[in-house]
């Protein structure tokens, strides 16, 4: 990506699941607007390719499906892992294994996984690594707050800091 080709974008948006009447799953305010290096590929490729060329102030309603989003639910990133490995310094980590809790986990190759706890067994864990969006047809709608060039520091590390 080079400097002309690189946008910093803040935007306000609501995001609902299935349509504009789906429930909301997230509401970005005018107090708090999300910022971002546009083109970086931080972000879904479809989001961005439905706010590329808005201008301050446009506003934007599109549908991204979910094969376009985060994909379908994939069962098979629903495992069961043995309770012996929430074991820390000889303790079973009870304040991380609560039904609903999100774990930053790795993998055997380091690769870092967020895991969501489904169920506590007495001996197996259920957890759910599936995006958290995942097998939703996404529905934004929101307006462009601000554009503006990145710093040069931004498009080096790739990303505009909060």
């Amino acid at each position: 990506m080079t400097k002309s080709e690189a946008t910093v974008i803040a935007l306000t948006y609501e995001l609902r699941e299935g349509g504009p009447e789906g429930n909301v799953l997230e509401a970005v305010k005018d107090d708090q607007p999300i910022e971002f290096l546009f083109g970086a590929g931080r972000l879904n490729q479809n989001f961005e390719n439905n706010v590329k060329g808005l201008n301050e102030g446009e506003s934007f309603n599109f549908l991204i499906e979910a094969d376009k989003a985060y994909g379908p639910v994939n069962e098979k990133a629903v495992v069961d892992l043995p309770k012996s490995i929430f074991v820390i310094d000889g303790k079973l980590a009870e304040d991380l294994l609560v039904e609903g809790n999100i774990i930053n986990m790795e993998d055997k190759e380091g690769n870092p996984h967020r895991g969501k706890v489904l169920n506590i067994g007495e001996e197996k864990v259920k957890m759910d690594f599936n995006h958290p969006l995942a097998g939703m047809d996404l529905h934004f709608q929101g307006q462009v707050i601000k554009k503006r060039e990145p710093t040069e520091e931004e498009l080096n590390q790739g990303f505009v800091k909060p």
